[in-house]
Parts: C-alpha cells; structure tokens; sequence
C-alpha cells in the first residue's frame, strides 16, 4: 500500500476564525434530511458566505419541515419517477451540494450532482467500495468541479494540532499507534446501521476515525490484518485491524457497535508519547509527556459542533477554483476505500452494491 506524504494531512487554512467573512456567497444545496445532515446544517448556517439555497428527500413533507426549519429557499421530493436528489441537480442557483444520504446511496446520487456541474461533498465513507469512489473522482475530474470527502476530524485543530505534534519529531520516531471507537447500537434491523443494503457496519460508520490517527502518523501501510464479527446478515458488528510498515512501526484500531470503550488514542514514539481526551473524533485536550518529564496538555473548544472547519474549506476551494481539497485530497479518499475493500475480503463482508462493480 502507498504511504502518504505527511503535511498533506495539515490543513493549510487559517483555521483560528473559521467564521471570517470572505464577502463572497456560496449557495448550498442539502441531499437528505436525517441526523447527520441536521448536524451538519445547523454549523453550515453559522458560516456568513453561505447561503441555504434548497434541499430535498424522498418525502414532500420531510423535506418541506427542514426547508422551513433552517430557512431553504427551496426544497425538493421525488416527482413520480424523477427523484428529488436531480430536481435539486437541476436548480441553477445552487453552487456546492452536501450529500448526506446513506452509504450506499452516495455513488448514484453524488453521481447525478457531478454530471449537472454541481460541486460536491459528500458525507463519509465516500462510497461503498473504490470501483465507486474512482468512477466519482474521474468524473470530478472531467467535469472541472470540485469534489471532497467529508470527513470533518480531519479539519478540527485538535486534530490537526496532534498530527503536527506527531511530525514535529517531539514525540520521536511515531513506533505505535493505537485508537478505538465504539458503543452499543440498538439492534434494530431497520435503521441503515444494521442494514447491508445500506452499507451498514461497524467498517464503514466507525473505522475511518480510529484510522484516521494511524494514517495522520504513520501513513498508509505495507500490510493489513483484520479480525471481525459479522451478524447473520453478514453487517460487521465489531473489527479490529493490525496495520504493518516496513520500519516496524505498528498500529491497532478497534471498532464496535457492540461495546463501549474508552475512544482514545495514542501515538507513541521514541522520545514521549501523546494521548486524547475526549472522543477519538474529536478531541478536546491532548496530553503529550516526553520521556519523564511531566505532562503537557493542550485544550481546544472547537466552534459550532466541529463542522464549521470542513465546510470552511469547501467554501475556500470553490471560491479559489481548486477541484480537490489539499487537506483531503482524492488519493487519500481512493486509498482508503481500496484499503477497506481488502478489509471487506479478509471479513467476508459484501454489500449490494458490489454486485454492480462485478457486472
């Protein structure tokens, strides 16, 4: 597997006011209207170049409530065979569109944006396999727009304060890296967590953020060993990879909707050690201690609930005309959906829409 170039991962925006004015509008189109895209909105309002231009879902209704709750210009249903998702494709007045919808919904729909000019983020995992995630990124490509991955961690200064920590060489040489996340989700076979069809699991919901701490110090490795419980669905309840460098560093990230656990991480190196408080996700303090000496901790209150960060940045990139983030740039995105496709192989876990790749 290819190792990363590791200030890729540092955010070059000024992250220090991220609602600073650029006096220059971006309009913002939503695709869904469940929690996350709730989240999500309720920090996008909060930036002052962006505007709330039109959403839709599959339900009139639904879609009506939220346009009407966070004040949408427009919003948009299905329409008897034309979904709402290329209604709002279709609208001139939107610039950049947020897709929230479930995991395996993010190719077709993110597809449909593409094609009609639409910049594009779309929530995390980009897709369901890296068949999907390429054929999204070539088409970015040959549509001149931008396109992005939203995985929000990646922007907050906690987390970018950590990988910069982990590169300064304060820590020494990174040796190993441990992170977990997890906690008991209702066993409910209706809700897309637990459902195949949906991309449901422990691998696609959690696993990004506790590998988000190996690949932010360590890159992407050389091996990959993965240990996993699947349901009689076949949805992973549980996993636990082993990445392998060929310096011999090592890391080991666990992920579960079974269980609780602590949701720390640690980077450890040959001269001190750092770890989190708080959420692997987003954490609010980290704790470094070199050698013996005594510990040293950094605090951070991150603005809104953390989103502002990354939609800053898509802010930015639209404004600049730049097609790629290079805080998450596209071969981050396809060598991490090519690493959890060997994840999936070694697990035994096959979604749906795999079986439109292997037509």
């Amino acid at each position: 597997m290819t190792r990363h170039i590791q200030h890729t991962w540092l955010s070059l925006q000024d992250t220090t006011d991220p609602l600073a004015p650029t006096g220059q509008t971006v309009r913002w189109g939503v695709v869904a209207t469940g929690g996350i895209a709730r989240t999500v909105v309720r920090d996008l309002a909060m930036l002052p170049d962006a505007a709330l231009q039109a959403v839709s879902s599959r339900s009139g209704e639904r879609s009506a409530d939220f346009a009407r709750e966070f004040g949408f210009a427009r919003h948009y249903a299905d329409d008897g065979e034309v979904p709402g998702f290329e209604r709002l494709a279709r609208d001139p007045d939107v610039d950049v569109v947020y897709v929230a919808t479930p995991h395996a919904q993010h190719h077709e729909v993110t597809k449909a944006l593409l094609t009609a000019g639409k910049h594009v983020l779309v929530e995390k995992p980009f897709t369901v396999n890296a068949h999907e995630a390429q054929e999204l990124v070539d088409l970015a490509k040959a549509r001149g727009v931008f396109l992005m991955e939203a995985v929000w961690s990646r922007f907050l200064p906690s987390m970018q304060r950590a990988f910069e920590i982990a590169e300064s060489g304060e820590l020494g040489t990174v040796q190993w890296v441990s992170a977990d996340l997890g906690f008991p989700a209702p066993k409910d076979p209706t809700h897309r967590i637990w459902a195949v069809e949906a991309g449901g699991g422990a691998l696609l919901d959690l696993t990004i953020y506790p590998l988000l701490w190996a690949l932010g110090t360590l890159g992407f490795p050389d091996s990959l060993t993965a240990l996993g419980t699947l349901n009689g669905d076949g949805v992973d309840e549980q996993n636990v990879l082993a990445l392998g460098y060929s310096g011999g560093q090592l890391a080991t990230l666990t992920s579960s909707l079974l269980a609780h656990g602590p949701r720390a991480a640690t980077v450890a190196g040959s001269a001190g050690v750092l770890t989190t408080v708080g959420s692997i996700n987003n954490p609010k303090e980290i704790v470094v201690r070199r050698g013996w000496d005594p510990p040293r901790t950094e605090r951070f209150e991150p603005v809104g609930r953390g989103y502002v960060y990354e939609l800053r940045e898509v802010v930015r990139c639209v404004q600049q005309g730049v097609a790629e983030s290079p805080t998450m740039p596209w071969a981050h995105t396809l060598n991490t959906m090519r690493l959890l496709d060997g994840v999936r192989r070694q697990l035994g876990i096959r979604y749906p829409n795999d079986e439109r790749v292997a037509r």
